[in-house]
């Protein structure tokens, strides 16, 4: 068991103060800090810190993977860790994206292999052959779009809008199934000619205006999203494209799970992810990276779904709130120590029995000391542990009231 400094991620959209503060830094931090990565995906591994210096969470595995993985994870998975943990800080809306599934991501990374495409390549698609199903947690209220809205609702709003060049494309929703529409609408805006962008994009930034200005409150949030959308990213088709999707926002420790082909930007806020150990993205638009249409629509699921549907169900296992999801990667849990735990030794549940898998722990609020086979470490707000499958079980005394993140392989 050992201490896991996590790998620092800046981009644009990130924040100058969320992660930074998190970890006990000084704020404001140089760049603007948007995710932290917890895991050994080779694009940035996590280091393990102990008495004898610093190491690659990644080398670690390939030094002992029987010890640090199992041979439950090894069996399923090889000699990888399966799962990423990541702290995401957005002060900006992040690009419009969806993911493959195993099988897409498989089929295009072989396929741009083939292509001679580099894996650092600002035009390439799939740098891993993974599918990326994420969890999100919200650590802070936090805001997304996310999936196709019902299409009986996207209606209402389009129309809500009061905007006549929008006229056809509500006629285009209606004339065919909703998935269908959904696709023939979202491919319409995503291809059309820019000139053609330009008219409609200021004339829906109009409607939004009206809507909100005439004190209208079911699509409140919807045209003030647009708005935003609109004036950071002004004539990209994504700001069209966002009208379609649920519009959520996330109290603290509540979750949305997002599947392959699943159409989502996150708008702002910080959060915890967990999501299987892939870098695969294929961007839709609000960005000026590279976005490949054609590949974008390939991935897509068009199937309506609801802010309910995304939201994971959960269950309580002792000390632990568990976010169910369909992943085989990875399992997520939040265990709380309260006032009636400070000072006594608890044992953290484990789903899988004890030593079955690796766990990644992070501490996001209180402090406590872990306990395993090979011996302790205290962890604190924003700090995070490594236990490999030989050092479980564990256990736990809190120091004051605490809250710890933890993913383990789901198997």
């Amino acid at each position: 068991m050992d201490l896991l400094r996590g790998a620092i991620r800046t981009y644009a959209w990130g924040s100058r103060t969320a992660i930074a503060e998190f970890t006990g830094r000084p704020v404001p931090a140089a760049h603007p800090e948007a995710e932290l990565w917890f895991g050994a995906h080779p694009g940035d591994p996590a280091r393990l810190e102990n008495a004898d210096g610093e190491t690659s969470l990644l080398d670690a595995l390939v030094a002992d993977p029987e010890g640090q993985l199992g041979p439950a994870a090894r069996a399923r998975f090889g000699d990888v860790l399966p799962f990423l943990v990541k702290v995401l800080a957005a002060d900006e809306p992040l690009s419009l994206q969806a993911h493959p599934s195993a099988e897409q991501a498989a089929e295009g990374y072989l396929r741009e292999e083939r292509l001679g495409i580099p894996i650092t390549s600002p035009v390439r698609n799939y740098r891993d052959t993974s599918h990326k199903p994420e969890l999100l947690v919200a650590l802070q209220q936090f805001e997304a779009l996310a999936g196709f809205r019902p299409v009986a609702q996207t209606i209402e709003l389009l129309r809500s809008l009061a905007v006549s060049d929008l006229d056809p494309f509500i006629d285009l929703l209606n004339d065919q199934s909703d998935a269908d529409g959904l696709r023939a609408l979202f491919t319409t805006w995503i291809t059309a000619p820019q000139p053609d962008i330009d008219v409609l994009i200021p004339a829906v930034l109009d409607g939004a205006i009206h809507y909100v200005s005439g004190g209208a409150t079911q699509f409140a949030a919807e045209a003030k999203t647009v708005l935003e959308l609109g004036e950071r990213y002004p004539g990209d088709a994504g700001v069209l494209a966002a009208l379609l999707l649920n519009r959520i926002t996330l109290g603290p420790g509540e979750a949305i799970f997002l599947p392959a082909g699943n159409l989502h930007t996150y708008l702002r806020g910080t959060a915890l992810e967990v999501m299987a150990n892939s870098d695969n993205v294929l961007r839709g638009g609000l960005t000026p990276k590279h976005v490949d249409v054609p590949e974008l629509l390939r991935v897509l699921d068009f199937t309506p779904t609801t802010e309910a549907h995304l939201r994971p169900p959960t269950h309580r296992d002792g000390l632990s709130l568990v976010y169910d999801t369909p992943a085989d990667e990875f399992a997520a849990s939040v265990l709380t120590l309260g006032d009636e735990q400070v000072g006594h030794e608890v044992d953290a549940p484990s789903r899988h029995g004890s030593g079955q898998g690796p766990q990644i722990l992070l501490c996001t609020e209180g402090s406590t000391t872990v306990h395993g086979k090979s011996g302790k470490l205290t962890l604190s707000r924003g700090s995070a542990a490594w236990v490999a499958a030989d050092d479980g079980p564990i256990r736990l005394v809190a120091h004051e009231p605490t809250k710890l993140f933890r993913a383990t392989v789901g198997l």
